[in-house]
């Protein structure tokens, strides 16, 4: 398992979360997300490493910024 975490800025309640993990599970190879508003926190678990730019540009589809932690 690869896990590959990232710092999103913008987040501040759970309808936030959400949006980011519904972008976020559309990517290919991802098994699991775990994402915080309280920290800004994001983990993407998956089976090989997961594409970073495919993340970030998820993130900012559901409207915020991402970078690698």
């Amino acid at each position: 398992m690869s896990t590959t975490e990232f710092q999103v800025t913008g987040m501040t309640c759970g309808h936030c979360e959400m949006s980011v993990r519904e972008e976020v599970q559309k990517l290919a190879g991802v098994d699991g997300i775990d994402v915080s508003a309280q920290t800004g926190r994001l983990v993407v678990t998956s089976a090989a490493p997961v594409d970073v730019d495919a993340v970030i540009a998820a993130v900012d589809e559901a409207g915020y910024r991402a970078v690698t932690a």
